[in-house]
């Protein structure tokens, strides 16, 4: 089994193929999928998504990118529903703007405050971004736990996430061609700090690059870490797959 624990199918890219997309993904062995809610409207359709396919897990939050337009007034009547495993997407993003970054981190921290309130996993998003986001994270080293998707950092500051009690997400770049630190990472990182995303549809690995990406592609994820560490992809299938059920309590999992 292996577990896409990142997509964004509730996005409007697969509105028209939702049921093919799930089909291919089984074909690779993708038996869960975590849907990531960014604002109100689409932590609603995750978690739509969640009740209507028994594969879909769904988290809510405010994705930094939206927190001009939402608030996280909505998330606690959300977080009751069984099929919602964590918080997020949320985090910082001085790529696109630094304008906001005082609101930025003031919704992040109340995403944190509820992650700790609750006990839910947060998914964090850093890009360009890291110091900004381990540095809200930090007062709270032991109260919470989760994922920095997408990893993008470098191997100082994934021992850091890891010694936060944090997980590092692993996408389609660790297959791209100038992925050097990213490699270097994996390699030195125990798999038990691993998970493996797709963040479809962005970020399609090789040799789908270019293309939408979806959670059948997470294979590829996998082939390339088995490959750096020198695993089989049955190692880093099982290993990944336990690392998503320990943090997301997904349910059905015998060790």
């Amino acid at each position: 089994m292996i577990i896409d624990t990142h997509a964004h199918l509730n996005t409007d890219e697969f509105k028209e193929d939702l049921e093919e997309v799930l089909s291919r993904a089984k074909a690779h062995d993708v038996m869960r999928v975590l849907v990531i809610g960014m604002d109100e409207a689409s932590n609603k359709l995750a978690i739509e998504q969640a009740k209507t396919h028994e594969m879909i897990f769904a988290t809510v939050g405010v994705h930094p990118g939206y927190v001009d337009s939402s608030t996280t007034d909505h998330l606690k009547e959300l977080l009751n529903d069984r099929k919602v495993v964590a918080i997020g997407e949320c985090g910082l993003d001085l790529h696109w703007r630094k304008d906001n970054f005082e609101l930025q981190k003031k919704v992040f921290i109340e995403q944190i405050e509820l992650a700790k309130l609750t006990k839910l996993p947060l998914v964090i998003h850093t890009r360009n971004s890291f110091e900004e986001a381990y540095q809200c994270v930090l007062p709270y080293k032991g109260e919470v736990k989760g994922v920095f998707h997408c990893f993008s950092s470098d191997l100082k500051d994934a021992k850091r996430a890891i010694d936060l009690g944090f997980y590092i997400g692993i996408d389609g770049p660790i297959t791209f061609k100038n992925a050097d630190e990213l490699v270097r990472i994996v390699k030195e990182i125990d798999l038990k700090h691993i998970l493996v995303e797709t963040d479809s549809p962005y970020l399609a690995p090789m040799p789908h690059r270019g293309k939408r990406n979806e959670p059948g592609y997470v294979h590829n994820v996998v082939e390339k870490i088995a490959e750096i560490k020198g695993l089989t992809i049955e190692d880093v299938k099982k290993q990944t797959t336990q690392n998503a059920f320990d943090l997301f309590h997904l349910g059905g999992f015998e060790k």
